[in-house]
């Protein structure tokens, strides 16, 4: 007969972290939140890939192109392109990370010459840039004419149809400098000149980047970005079981810094396939993770062989209905807590420490660190991310609420069978994800160090400074739900809610 569990299997919701002792020391300002991102052995003083923040991003259309990818390397996380377009298309998405010069800005707002007023206006409704570059060919990379700001024209006393070539700011009246120079020097130029934005060229008067005014003070508070030996930003990529033998080249060609194996099951022929075609080609110079799962067999099946890191998680996430449709999956603080367990014996028998990544199941911050108190190196986040300006989705407005929409790989809309590779269909035969919307939240910047300062907050409150000291001082305790009630507000009118709880 089947093999029964004897405990059922739990969410984060039903956990509380127990306050330990916090020592002087122990305040959010000493806190290190470095993680290890890749398998490392015992003694090693580092592994070869770390993170600065416990975060990457889900491997998804409406979550990881190259501008969130660039966000989040900014504040000391790591994004994983997604892998369901064109192998082109996502080596292009991750070369772009990688040539991406901090403070650099490639321009998004251009304009011909032949261009009229009327265009700049719904060029700046629609991207909200008040600074244009005028191109001959009004192409980024284009011969540089000129420049239209909001200085050069006035609505009320000029004409829509007025050519941008007669009120622009010709380029014989800008202040340039050649694309050579360093951010320092950008910086310096653009305060001795009072500028508020220093255009880039090559030798051929060609556009490459600007320089803006206002990026000054958010470049010198990046102290957490995530660069490789180069200094450049560091990028992930997903690969699927089906033609990874061509996009793992691509994607190495164009700079990825990891892979990892997008897919709904971890625990298969198909993964291990992948991971041995890496090795076999790569040894241990790229480095790829994979998953998911949920026990310890699965992790150690996937642990022999050859995986950097592991995810955890089937059926957890907030557009996931795998549960639903096939029966299948584990609570994840269950899922986390039982294959922690068997990370940890595997690093006692072989000295070889694989990180995990959490995937899944997180609705709240505080669940971040129940995740990581329970074993976890990092998180995996989806809809966390896709809630942000610098999600690849559309924002749109649903009665009277700035949302932005957010589809799974499983869903109809994505087309992402090969995340569901069984080894024989070529078409996604059933829906496993759903199409929906989440509430905007603004900048990824703005939300992460809240919530990092949330995680930072209560690691002291347990008594540690960094995660393998959560890891080891964390003490937890599974509630009621009754408890889970108490620990909301309750028995009080809330002064913006007329409801009684």
């Amino acid at each position: 007969m089947a093999f029964y569990y004897d405990e059922p299997s739990h969410t984060f919701g039903e956990y509380l972290l127990i306050p330990g002792y916090s020592s002087e020391h122990c305040i959010p300002s000493n806190v290190s939140l470095k993680t290890p991102l890749t398998k490392f052995r015992k003694g090693e003083e580092e592994p070869a890939i770390s993170l600065n923040i416990p975060m990457v991003s889900a491997v998804m259309q409406a979550v990881s192109d190259d501008k969130l990818a660039i966000a989040l390397a900014q504040e000391g996380g790591l994004a994983f392109i997604y892998v369901s377009q064109p192998i082109e298309e996502q080596a292009k998405m991750v070369a772009r990370v990688k040539n991406y010069k901090a403070g650099f800005v490639v321009s998004d707002s251009n304009l011909r010459p032949t261009d009229t007023l009327a265009d700049v206006l719904a060029l700046k409704k629609k991207l909200g840039h008040s600074t244009m570059a005028v191109t001959e060919d009004g192409s980024p990379n284009g011969k540089l004419l000129g420049l239209v700001t909001s200085r050069d024209y006035r609505v009320s006393r000029m004409d829509p149809s007025l050519k941008v070539s007669e009120f622009m700011t010709p380029f014989e009246k800008l202040i340039c400098a050649h694309e050579s120079t360093s951010l320092k020097e950008a910086n310096d130029i653009i305060w001795d000149h009072k500028l508020n934005a220093l255009p880039l060229i090559d030798d051929n008067q060609n556009l490459k980047y600007f320089v803006f005014r206002k990026d000054y003070d958010s470049h010198k508070a990046n102290s957490l970005e995530l660069l490789d030996s180069q200094k450049r930003y560091m990028v992930g990529a997903g690969v699927n079981t089906r033609d990874y033998e061509e996009r793992i080249p691509a994607l190495i060609e164009a700079g990825v810094d990891v892979l990892v194996i997008d897919s709904s099951e971890g625990y298969s022929e198909w993964q291990r396939r992948v991971l041995q075609f890496v090795r076999k080609n790569y040894g241990d110079t790229v480095k790829i993770g994979a998953g998911n799962v949920v026990d310890g067999d699965a992790f150690r099946f996937l642990a022999e062989a050859g995986a950097d890191f592991i995810k955890i998680g089937v059926g957890g996430g907030s557009i996931c209905i795998t549960r639903e449709t096939k029966g299948i999956g584990r609570g994840q603080a269950t899922a986390v807590i039982e294959v922690a367990k068997e990370r940890d014996k595997y690093f006692e028998e072989t000295g070889i420490y694989i990180p995990l990544c959490s995937d899944g199941g997180i609705v709240h911050d505080y669940h971040m660190t129940l995740a990581l108190a329970m074993g976890a190196d990092f998180m995996m986040l989806g809809r966390y991310f896709a809630r942000f300006d610098e999600s690849p989705s559309n924002k749109v407005v649903i009665n009277g609420q700035y949302m932005k929409e957010y589809w799974g790989e499983g869903s109809n809309r994505a087309r992402n069978f090969q995340r569901y590779d069984t080894g024989e269909n070529q078409t996604l035969t059933f829906e496993e994800g759903v199409d929906s919307y989440v509430p905007y939240a603004g900048a990824l910047k703005d939300n992460v160090a809240l919530t990092l300062k949330k995680i930072s907050s209560t690691m002291c409150n347990v008594g540690s400074i960094t995660i393998p000291e959560l890891h080891e001082n964390a003490r937890l305790t599974l509630v009621s739900s009754v408890s889970i009630v108490e620990g909301g507000a309750h028995d009080v009118v809330l002064k913006n809610s007329t409801q009684v709880k």
